[in-house]
């Protein structure tokens, strides 16, 4: 079998994955368990794995499934207990009144508020919450549902206190193969791995500045009365001091503190700057603008389901301080977990995991539930609960809504990672072939060259595109881009950052994510309406992405420690 042939069979998953989940419009559920098994009969057939390697990768698969699936727990509870508290509506509450312009309160409300729920929560949580406070404040469904799934942008790197880098590039990539290069050249892990979470940072940060301004100019001229882009421009400087206000703090702490933290950091100082901004008027336009009046809208942007304004914004026994102070609570504590070392030290002792399973080298895997975000949300979900004088009962409700959520979005992934493991394990075979992924980067270099920078950011979109997860785009595609990188023989560490920008701007056009959205406000069917209105920020997202790639590595020359050491 030719090495073409190889490569071609190699890419067969993820082309299958797509055919599956686009062309078929098979339900995720269904596709990926016939995903794995193709994945699995590909690898002991043509790439001659062994059994035992193929059910120990799959085991490894299911480690790494948990570890992402106790993270989207605590997560989702910690939301949920503060809808159940009252803390959500005083939240909502503290936006009333700053400003009457639909594009200040979509840049507030959606933006900034979005960015630290995404921050916070992630997996599609910040449209959800979004939009149907939107709709309550007057917006169109339709209107609410696209705004809010641009927020699925800038902030989804570093959504879920981080949970695309920290286990998406960490599980996708051979991180024992590398941490051994590096260490034979004086390095470490963890120094790369804050290099690749830097980079992604600062990539966002240039990209994303605009974000505001081109969601609210979407907004205006496909929901306005005149259909004026003109009119979005208005609103350029406030928009701009806006998206400055978020990536500047968001920059800063992807660089010095890590993965976990910019998209909330970023949010909480931008609304700490830009709301009192707005409430004096700063950079504001003239004229106020507003959407036509609510008999004359079209009925697709009429939702299905009546939302009332006291369904997300009502009275509420929590203070708008107490609402917010979880969340505060939460950053504070994962900052203290990776900062202070008998604080972290206690955290990582309490490890389960398997080294070499099966007896494979290499294949090992484990979890550290306290010192995994998931254990951290737990903790200040009970605090929470304290704070908040939360009966039993309301707790028990936001523990049984976040377990049905989590069973749900657990199926799909325990076959989705093994798939991805069994890809990056390949490469110990009886035949000497090289592992999956290095075969497809190998013919992907090879047909493209030098400009496949340009290409990478739109690889990582539709890998979010199918999967309907930034997490699952970076474990299924950050291995690939890693060897694409090392057959250019370019930064490996800024190949992979711009396959983690690309996965987060194709969470906008993610299918799971318009579903999730839509279904709050009662679209569901109307799905693909959003899609084609989210594609154009999708495209200059990638685009711009992609251009900022090739700059960095053609022009700067970005290099990184393993291509200092000879790699």
């Amino acid at each position: 079998m030719t090495d073409t042939t190889l490569a071609l069979l190699a890419f067969v998953p993820l082309v299958l994955a797509g055919i599956l989940l686009i062309g078929l419009r098979m339900a995720a559920r269904v596709a990926m368990p016939i995903v794995l098994v193709v994945t699995a009969a590909i690898a002991l057939l043509a790439w001659d794995m062994t059994v035992t390697r193929v059910i120990a990768s799959t085991l490894q698969g299911l480690i790494l499934t948990v570890a992402i699936l106790w993270i989207i727990f605590g997560a989702i509870l910690l939301l949920n207990t503060l809808k159940h508290s009252g803390g959500i509506t005083a939240i909502r509450n503290g936006f009333s009144g700053v400003s009457p312009d639909r594009r200040v309160q979509a840049i507030i409300v959606a933006w900034l508020f979005g960015c630290f729920i995404e921050g916070a929560s992630g997996f599609g949580t910040p449209a959800a919450v979004a939009a149907p406070l939107m709709v309550a404040l007057g917006f169109p469904a339709l209107a609410a549902v696209t705004v809010g799934m641009m927020i699925q942008s800038t902030p989804v790197s570093f959504g879920a206190v981080g949970t695309p880098i920290v286990v998406g590039v960490a599980g996708g990539v051979d991180r024992v193969g590398i941490t051994s290069t590096l260490e034979t050249g004086g390095s470490s892990w963890l120094d790369y791995f804050h290099l690749i979470a830097a980079e992604v940072a600062l990539v966002h940060a240039v990209v994303g500045v605009l974000m505001p301004l081109i969601m609210v100019m979407i907004m205006v001229r496909f929901f306005g009365a005149n259909r004026s882009w003109k009119e979005g421009l208005a609103i350029a400087p406030f928009a701009i001091f806006a998206g400055v206000a978020f990536v500047v703090p968001y920059a800063l702490a992807g660089v010095f503190l890590g993965p976990e933290f910019p998209s909330m950091i970023g949010a909480m100082v931008g609304l700490a700057i830009v709301v009192p901004a707005a409430r004096r008027g700063f950079l504001m336009p003239t004229e106020n603008w507003d959407f036509p009046d609510s008999q004359q809208w079209p009925d697709h942007w009429i939702g299905k389901l009546s939302i009332k304004a006291e369904e997300v914004v009502g009275e509420t026994r929590i203070s708008t301080f107490m609402g917010w102070l979880p969340y505060v609570l939460l950053a504070v504590l994962l900052v203290l977990s990776r900062t202070v070392e008998p604080f972290k030290a206690a955290l990582t002792s309490f490890s389960l995991g398997v080294t070499d399973i099966l007896g494979e080298s290499g294949v090992s895997g484990s979890v550290e539930p306290l010192y995994l975000p998931g254990g951290i949300l737990l903790m200040v979900v009970l605090i929470t609960a304290v704070l908040h004088r939360m009966k039993v009962s309301e707790l028990r409700n936001a523990f049984g809504e976040s377990t049905r959520t989590l069973l749900g979005a657990g199926f799909v992934l325990i076959f989705t990672i093994p798939m991805v493991r069994i890809l990056i394990n390949s490469g110990v075979n009886a035949a000497d072939l090289p592992s999956m992924p290095v075969a497809m980067a190998t013919l992907v270099a090879n047909s493209v060259g030098e400009i496949y920078p340009l290409f990478a950011p739109t690889v990582g979109a539709l890998g979010a595109f199918i999967a309907g997860s930034n997490t699952v785009s970076n474990l299924m595609l950050s291995d690939f881009q890693f060897n694409v990188a090392q057959q250019l023989g370019v930064s490996t560490a800024l190949m992979i950052a711009l396959q983690a920008v690309g996965a987060a701007a194709g969470n906008m056009i993610a299918i799971h994510n318009v579903v999730a959205a839509s279904a709050t406000v009662g679209l569901l069917g109307r799905e693909g309406i959003t899609i084609r209105k989210t594609l154009l920020p999708t495209l200059y997202y990638v685009i711009a992405t992609g251009l900022i790639g090739l700059f960095a590595f053609h022009v700067l020359g970005v290099s990184d420690p393993l291509l200092s050491i000879g790699q």
